[in-house]
């Protein structure tokens, strides 16, 4: 019994401080790409760029084994065609979820579904039955008893709210007054999240100068420009707040509670058509690396300050084969190779724990171009380390980065050398790490790791496992637990 009430007492301690961790940056996989990489080239690219969190439009199977063991934290998509028949059959909704969760968890840790994407928008005639797919849903999770673990929502868009500013006045459209009280109540009832799409680009095209483009890119504004609500006084920096803070109103209008609202898509597209001029990759890389600093200060919007704004960005890969306009094809930080289209950086461990007892060396983040080429040449040349596997078409050649390929050369050199002085520098391009960079089948020298899909944190020398906490905070909190046990044990 005393075992029992360490351990119910310990995990209550842990979720505590893990929902006090604050906000975190994930990213959407669009599958709608001509030259889409593997599933496994997929999580190699999410690895380097240390990305924690995805969103997946489906629940390709492929991909999600691929994700075994890797600690990414998923939110799989009930597609839109899939809706109607779910809300329909309690089997249909128990079928998806033991083919597409339970096969899954807890090796690939899926942590919500998404049911659809913008219902109430693109396929008005399926919301009658919406919540009664979730539902549906929720009841298979409970009968499998993985509900506890997985949350159910959906992705609905800003434009079911008609005024969104000033944000204390904002209020749902109200065709969809049923529907909304159905799934705020759904919401409440399961602990979940509510989902909102919102991209300051199209508001701010939408307002036709009303709004500072640099309201929309998270730019300081000047005293002139300054954007107040009139009702509250609170004042707004950026219009991705505003957005937040008219759904939450939204809600708050309909029954008085605070539910915690996810960001499921945002972005801004980095190239457009002739009347497009505000989709350029300098305003895209300015919105979406100002939008990562926003999140990850850990505040809410004015009217929701200690709630963390958790958002994901729309998306990783270019999709060449959506129709519409350019831009539309153009929202994709990362190129199916793996480069980035403009400097961009998820990663939000900061620089590389150097451990001098040993473990891999790996490139540094950010470390210069030249010098990384000038150290990956030397490690595969006068060093004599084992390159073959990142020649092309070999295990790690994907991603194919100069950063990548730097890792393994100068991790197999060093794991080959240190043992007679070799030092992990490599003109300072280099840092050890402890933890394994091994990805899929790249299996990196030194590395216990024997199958494909081990225990796979970043590449690029992270502090520590990915997730929600920052590796800053394990200290303390394994500090914590460990004086809790020690006086539960005296």
């Amino acid at each position: 019994m005393r075992f029992e009430m360490l351990l119910g007492y310990i995990l209550l301690m842990y979720g505590s401080f893990s929902a006090a961790l604050g906000g975190y940056v994930g990213i959407n996989i669009g599958t709608d790409l001509s030259d889409l990489p593997s599933p496994e080239q997929v999580v190699a690219i999410l690895r380097s760029h240390q990305i924690t969190h995805i969103r997946l439009f489906d629940a390709d199977n492929h991909l999600l084994s691929a994700l075994s063991d890797t600690g990414i934290e998923v939110m799989v998509s009930v597609t839109n065609e899939e809706v109607l028949r779910i809300g329909q059959s309690p089997a249909a909704a128990a079928s998806w979820i033991n083919r597409n969760i339970v096969a899954f968890v807890p090796s690939t840790n899926i942590t919500s579904i998404a049911v659809g994407s913008e219902v109430l928008s693109v396929i008005p005639n399926v919301a009658p039955v919406l919540v009664s797919a979730m539902q549906n849903l929720h009841k298979a999770l409970v009968s499998s008893n993985i509900n506890n673990g997985v949350k159910i929502s959906t992705p609905v868009s800003m434009d079911i709210i008609p005024k969104p500013f000033p944000p204390s006045t904002a209020t749902f459209n109200a065709t969809w007054n049923t529907t909304i009280t159905e799934l705020l109540t759904f919401l409440r009832r399961t602990n979940s999240f509510f989902m909102l799409n919102a991209y300051p680009y199209y508001g701010y095209v939408q307002s036709n100068g009303i709004f500072p483009i640099e309201y929309a890119l998270f730019q300081p504004l000047s005293p002139v420009k300054q954007i107040v609500d009139p009702n509250t006084l609170f004042h707004y920096d950026s219009m991705f707040d505003a957005m937040v803070d008219a759904a939450y109103n939204s809600i708050a209008a309909f029954n008085g509670s605070v539910i915690p609202i996810v960001v499921t898509e945002t972005g801004w597209p980095w190239a457009g058509g002739a009347n497009e001029r505000d989709a350029t990759v300098d305003n895209a890389e300015k919105f979406n690396n100002n939008l990562i600093k926003r999140v990850m200060n850990d505040s809410g919007p004015p009217s929701q300050p200690t709630v963390p704004m958790n958002a994901y960005i729309y998306e990783l890969f270019n999709e060449d084969k959506k129709p519409g306009p350019l831009s539309e094809r153009s929202y994709g930080v990362y190129f199916s190779n793996g480069t980035s289209v403009y400097t961009f950086n998820l990663g939000t461990s900061g620089d590389a724990t150097v451990n001098a007892s040993g473990g891999f060396c790996v490139a540094r983040k950010g470390a210069d171009a030249g010098s990384l080429q000038d150290g990956l040449n030397w490690a595969c040349g006068p060093g004599q380390a084992n390159c073959s596997a990142i020649q092309s078409g070999q295990p790690c050649f994907m991603p194919d980065t100069l950063e990548n390929h730097a890792s393994f050369a100068y991790n197999d050199y060093y794991q080959r050398m240190r043992s007679v002085g070799a030092t992990c520098d490599f003109s300072g391009t280099a840092v050890t790490t402890m933890v394994d960079p091994s990805y899929g089948s790249c299996i990196f020298t030194g590395s216990t790791n024997s199958s494909s899909g081990g225990l796979v944190p970043p590449a690029f020398g992270p502090e520590g496992p990915p997730g929600n906490i920052s590796p800053r905070q394990l200290p303390k909190i394994w500090s914590l637990l460990l004086v809790t046990v020690g006086l539960l044990v005296l």
